[in-house]
């Protein structure tokens, strides 16, 4: 435990510090790192996921290879199956996903943002033959 602590770094990230990019598990979001992954080398990180594409076809049926997985919805709505639960995830709700649970991120608002919260930092995905049927997205408002 001594190395942890001694290889754990202080870090202090302001919203200016980083941008939404891109560059992450899934197109249709963007990312925007929080620096936690890099100061505690990998064993953690934390970063905001905001909707960036209507939701057309979603997450697809998929696990995680985490220790630990945590999404604190901050904006908007999104709605999961988490195995044969259809679950709406709200502002202000907090999820802890079980190591290895199936789950699909099936819709979700135009103003969705959430913090994750996963460790290992560099996490595994892997994509599921379908368990359950999942409902169809709601359209965007246009304009």
């Amino acid at each position: 435990m001594l190395d942890t602590i001694e290889s754990t770094k202080f870090s202090h990230v302001r919203p200016g510090d980083t941008a939404f990019v891109g560059q992450g598990l899934r197109d249709f979001f963007l990312y925007r790192d929080l620096g936690i992954a890099a100061a505690t080398n990998g064993r953690v990180i934390a970063q905001l996921v905001r909707a960036n594409l209507p939701p057309e076809k979603g997450t697809g049926w998929h696990t995680h290879q985490a220790e630990f997985h945590i999404v604190l919805m901050l904006k908007g709505w999104a709605k999961f199956m988490y195995e044969d639960k259809d679950t709406l995830v709200s502002a202000g709700d907090c999820v802890h996903q079980k190591p290895g649970i199936r789950h699909y991120l099936y819709d979700y608002s135009p103003d969705m943002e959430y913090l994750e919260v996963t460790g290992p930092a560099d996490f595994g995905t892997t994509d599921i033959e379908p368990p359950y049927d999942v409902p169809a997205p709601a359209a965007w408002p246009v304009g």
